[in-house]
């Protein structure tokens, strides 16, 4: 079975087929976000600090830490900022993080100073990227997402970003890194442009686990860009996704719907055992009023293991909410 270890410096998480499904917290990106890019160049990180303790809270399993403010230099700003977010992040919480760039000197100054076995976003089928990042996932000894596209950006047609991964696959393995250290983004594409996106990542997944045997994740909310209720989409989509293979994702964890649906499908999978982080959350619940759920409680994590992408990226234009 293919399972992905990463950790903090006090904590590990296992990503695998009989895992809890990682629920990566997304809101430490300033892409999209104004206010927080603002503030990060102004070396202000009450946002950032504010954000890192309620995705925790939430129940996320890691945190996304990206300090990509601007495209303006950004080999010479983003790496100082990067490892200044990540070591105030990294003070604050015990989960493990992911270390999210396109810089890759932002990524090797933050795996200098990075605890444990953070997870490096990310690696394309580019070739630059591919001899820039293969090499210090290799040093380090960390895994690392692998987005499906190429020099030819992001294809339409399923197969071929199939193609994409197995490359990265393989190069990988040259570099002599193992499957289970790749984990791969199949790029979920908005429904609401593309009728059959559903279909297409479900068929990928299965494809993705049975063929190559690599872990997964994804950008969440780009299903549901452009659509209104977007939650409720997001909120659907999870189980389905999960149901078809998918061991993570980078979301929202402050959306209870959504969160909901991450424990649910936990625990008609079977990775939650007995219900017991299912009772541990809800059994407080009270229906709030005008009906919407709510747990009185806070909720646990829902990661799996022992104790021890971004949307724009993804060329969905999915915005942060």
């Amino acid at each position: 079975m293919t399972r992905t270890i990463v950790a903090s410096a006090t904590r590990e998480i296992i990503i695998g087929f009989d895992q809890p499904f990682c629920v990566i917290g997304e809101r430490i990106n300033p892409t999209g976000r104004k206010k927080l890019a603002a503030e990060m160049i102004e070396g202000n990180f009450e946002t950032v600090i504010k954000d890192a303790l309620e995705q925790v809270a939430a129940g996320a399993t890691m945190l996304d830490v990206n300090a990509g403010v601007t495209s303006v230099n950004p080999n010479e700003t983003e790496p100082g900022l990067l490892v200044q977010t990540l070591e105030i992040v990294q003070g604050l919480v015990d989960v493990p993080l992911s270390i999210d760039s396109s810089v890759t000197a932002a990524i090797e100054a933050a795996l200098k100073v990075a605890k444990g076995r953070p997870l490096v976003n990310s690696v394309t089928g580019e070739e630059e990227k591919l001899e820039a990042i293969l090499p210090l996932v290799k040093k380090y000894d960390v895994p690392v997402v692998a987005i499906s596209n190429d020099e030819t950006g992001i294809s339409m047609d399923p197969d071929v970003r199939f193609a994409v991964a197995k490359k990265i696959v393989e190069r990988a393995m040259d570099h002599g890194i193992k499957p289970e250290d790749i984990v791969v983004d199949p790029l979920v594409m908005p429904i609401g442009a593309l009728g059959d996106a559903g279909r297409q990542v479900f068929a990928l997944l299965h494809r993705l686990r049975h063929e190559l045997k690599v872990n997964t994740t994804c950008g969440l909310s780009n299903i549901s860009f452009g659509l209104p209720h977007r939650h409720g989409i997001n909120a659907g989509f999870i189980p389905m996704v999960i149901g078809a293979g998918m061991t993570s994702a980078i979301m929202n964890p402050c959306r209870p719907q959504e969160m909901e649906a991450v424990r649910a499908a936990n625990v008609l999978n079977g990775t939650d055992a007995n219900c017991t982080n299912w009772i541990m959350t809800y059994r407080d619940y009270k229906p709030a009023e005008g009906g919407a759920a709510t747990a009185a409680a806070a909720a646990p994590a829902t990661g799996g293991g022992r104790r021890g992408g971004r949307a724009g990226r993804a060329g969905a234009g999915a915005a942060r909410e």
